[in-house]
């Protein structure tokens, strides 16, 4: 009789810690995540000092404005670029669209710093181009009418040819998300193709340009190895040479508050503008999209104007790093070049495991769970990507460094101890910033492909005794292994191409393969740099591959892709927050 009381009491007892355990770890997570933020808001108070009033004097100005140039430029750029060869793809017919489709989205395997060394070693003054172009017009002082690579709008440019397949990608599942019949009345009304894309099809698709482009300017302002290769003083560079360059934490804490500001005003516009007017089709007939038949000069157009960016974004820094990779091949053979494989894959392969498991954590939670609190603390730990590496770095060493000083005077005080940093300059710090920056790339995955199991599992599940913790682990898991290798691959490949926070937090004598690759740049060793580069790329290509697969199946009837596991890639359809 006791026992079969105590049963019931028992299984309560689990269901109640259980339900606590999923709501605790939720703000636990979104602590994390905010925990960096705060830190750097908080130094906004701190008292100004002498180097801060110097930078207000001097380069804060010229800090900002170039800031807001070069967001303002790629924003326009990525527009002019994935807008038009969306549509191309999706609503034209031409020789080579096919292809087209997917080789658009190879740039996004090009970390934009790459791209940067080596079209300077291309179009510099000792470069191949310059030097033919000096010969054919019988100029040895030099051609001073030429551009500068190394200046603002060539770090734009240099953005964009990166950046475009954001906006590319989700101009072009917009407009493949349409309806045939709304596009079929217009014609009937008297639009022409190009009307008909301009007063139909592009407002359509009007929140998804703009989710594309917040994600491309997040990526421009989180952006240091271009800029500071190219000598363009923006916000980003500005924390480091502060804080490396005078020693001021304080100083650099104000400067990553107000580059933050900034990314707070890019979520704000992308939110008013999605907020305050919507676009929407009524029909639910999804027949296959007409396809406008290009012929003569509109079909040579329709080709420049889809190889270019591929061409200028993949394949001529490819071709470029390749050349230089076989006049180096001692490099690949080096010990170190081992050890900077070894180090990349093992940061990239752990911080991959730890984000799949939080993001599974998470979108179970928020399952279970759907409440206010529960969503507002998953929205809160979804937001780390929106920080950049400089912030989050500064946000991450400055309350590490004061932990490891307090613990070592203690220690030092009550044991007579003194081990050194614990956190602060060791991988502790880097795995954690990596965790709050890519957390919500493997939470958009894993949550999409969570929201295709019916719930009928779950209940059946719990019916047959299981625990809620006991069904993730032998439900809903096993199911979503696809979905959660494609999150831990793409979460590895971010982790490979990070610079700006790897560069901030990795302990001393501790290289990457990104880290060694803007070492070797800054030295004008650009040569050097190309295998660790192109490592970089060639593992670069698989996530490319991944969204390419899923992205083909985006029209509504469709099928999905399938990964090599069998589970549906359907979440690789990037989202913004």
């Amino acid at each position: 009789m006791n026992s079969s009381a105590t049963a019931p009491r028992h299984r309560s007892f689990i269901g109640r810690w259980q339900s606590h355990f999923w709501t605790i770890a939720v703000w636990l997570v979104a602590g994390a995540v905010a925990f960096p933020i705060v830190i750097v808001f908080s130094y906004v108070l701190a008292p100004r000092g002498e180097i801060w009033a110097h930078l207000a004097e001097t380069v804060l100005t010229r800090y900002v404005a170039n800031s807001l140039i070069l967001v303002t430029g790629v924003g326009v750029g990525v527009l002019l670029i994935g807008v038009p060869t969306a549509w191309l793809v999706t609503l034209c017919r031409f020789r080579g669209r096919h292809w087209f489709d997917w080789a658009l989205l190879l740039p996004m395997a090009m970390p934009a710093y790459v791209v940067a060394y080596t079209y300077t070693g291309l179009l510099d003054y000792a470069g191949p181009v310059q030097s033919a172009m000096r010969v054919f017009f019988d100029a040895p002082g030099g051609l001073r009418w030429l551009p500068e690579i190394r200046s603002l709008p060539g770090a734009i440019l240099m953005l964009v040819l990166v950046l475009y397949p954001y906006v590319y990608l989700l101009a072009r599942a917009a407009f493949l998300e349409q309806s045939a019949c709304v596009l079929e009345v217009s014609r009937t009304l008297g639009c022409s193709p190009w009307r008909g894309f301009w007063r139909v099809a592009l407002p359509l698709a009007r929140p998804a340009l703009v989710a594309g482009v917040a994600l491309a300017l997040m990526e421009a302002l989180n952006d240091f190895g271009t800029v500071q290769y190219f000598g363009v003083e923006t916000l980003a560079t500005g924390i480091y040479r502060v804080w490396r360059g005078m020693g001021d934490a304080v100083a650099g804490a104000q400067i990553a508050a107000l580059l933050l500001v900034l990314v707070f005003i890019l979520l704000w516009i992308e939110r008013w503008s999605r907020g305050h007017r919507s676009f929407a089709h009524s029909s639910t007939r999804y027949r296959p999209l007409p396809r406008y038949q290009l012929r003569g000069w509109r079909a040579v157009c329709a080709v420049m104007c889809c190889a270019l960016p591929v061409l200028l974004g993949f394949f001529v820094p490819a071709a470029v790093l390749l050349s230089w990779a076989i006049a180096n091949l001692d490099m690949w053979s080096a010990d170190r070049f081992v050890v900077l494989v070894r180090n990349s894959f093992m940061m990239a392969g752990f911080a991959a495991l730890l984000a799949v498991m939080l993001a599974s954590i998470l979108a179970y939670a928020l399952r279970l769970r759907p409440s206010m609190p529960t969503r507002l603390a998953v929205r809160i730990a979804s937001f780390g990507y929106a920080i950049p590496g400089p912030v989050l770095a500064v946000g991450i060493l400055l309350p590490f460094a004061a932990i490891d000083h307090a613990l070592n005077d203690w220690l030092q005080a009550a044991f007579g101890l003194s081990p050194g940093l614990i956190l602060s300059g060791t991988l502790v710090a880097v795995t954690f910033a990596y965790l709050v920056r890519f957390l919500t790339v493997s939470l958009n995955v894993v949550e999409a492909s969570l929201g295709k199991i019916t719930y009928s599992m779950d209940h059946a599940a719990r019916s047959l005794g299981r625990t809620s913790l006991g069904t993730l682990g032998s439900v809903h898991l096993p199911i979503m292994r696809g979905s959660l290798l494609t999150a831990a691959i793409v979460v590895f490949v971010d982790v490979l191409k990070e610079l700006p926070a790897t560069l901030v937090l990795r302990p001393f004598n501790f290289d990457t393969l990104a880290t060694m690759t803007y070492n070797l740049a800054s030295d004008e060793r650009l040569a050097e740099a190309a295998g660790p580069a192109l490592a970089i790329v060639l593992v670069g290509i698989v996530p490319v591959y991944l969204m390419a697969r899923a992205s083909a199946f985006a029209r509504p009837g469709q099928q999905p892709a399938e990964t090599m596991t069998g589970a549906p890639l359907d979440g690789m359809k990037i989202t913004a927050e």
